[in-house]
């Protein structure tokens, strides 16, 4: 067993591990503080997560990767860490958050239309302007000032990512379009796609919470859906869209 302690999206996690591999993957969040929570995993949760994957897979009509028990206990930190979250006002958004300005821009859609790709050329257009603070599994924060998005060390295959926060300002649906357009949208219009994206609690009093921080979520950030062809325009054309 090895003990840690991290600093994630402000909280103070003291996570005990059977393997050494997640504390590798966290290492950009160490702190050594008192910790709010503490998570322990066991060989149990590491089962469960195998079992869930293998599901997932032949859902899809595929045959799950043999993933180690190390990587997958760092599935099962995070979905732990999850769990907690909503205590604090925070919760997991599936999504790729950019800076701009001092000002973050959230990109989310089904899977496999190209979030990762148009962050990718907003950081061609805007060069060393853009910040990029999670490509994956952002953390966000319902603050008394607005909306707060934090990196965490779960930032997608290609690690893209920082240990910063920054005020998010707009959460953009991207759909495949061969001409680049953006719009205002309505909570309505996108409260479903937004309850997919949000990691939701096992607990039913925390998928309470949950749901409450969603509604605060669509009201205290501007709301976008962006048609994009993934050319350098289509940066552009969101940016000039969603800037003010």
């Amino acid at each position: 067993m090895m003990t840690r302690k991290y600093k994630i999206a402000e909280k103070m996690i003291e996570i005990t591990s059977l393997y050494p591999d997640i504390h590798e993957y966290c290492k950009d969040y160490a702190a050594d503080v008192i910790p709010d929570f503490s998570v322990k995993i066991t060989p149990k949760d590491i089962a469960y997560e195998r079992e869930k994957t293998a599901k997932e897979y032949a859902y899809e009509g595929k045959r799950a990767p043999n993933y180690s028990e190390g990587v997958l206990e760092e599935t099962a930190v995070y979905r732990k860490i999850a769990e907690q979250m909503p205590l604090y006002d925070t919760f997991v958004f599936h999504g790729s958050v950019i800076a701009v300005d001092g000002a973050g821009y959230l990109f989310t859609a089904k899977s496999g239309t190209g979030k990762s790709t148009h962050t990718r050329l907003w950081r061609e257009y805007f060069g060393d302007k853009a910040v990029m603070i999670n490509d994956d599994k952002p953390l966000l924060k319902i603050a008394d000032i607005g909306v707060i998005a934090y990196g965490t060390p779960y930032n997608g295959k290609h690690r893209l990512g920082c240990n910063k926060s920054v005020p998010l300002k707009a959460i953009c649906v991207l759909e495949r379009s061969e001409e680049n357009h953006i719009e205002r949208v309505t909570k309505s219009q996108v409260y479903t796609m937004l309850l997919q994206q949000v990691y939701r609690p096992q607990d039913p009093v925390q998928m309470a919470k949950t749901l409450k921080l969603v509604d605060k979520l669509a009201e205290r950030v501007e709301l976008y859906r962006l048609g994009c062809n993934m050319e350098l325009e289509a940066a552009k054309v969101a940016y000039n869209g969603m800037k003010g």
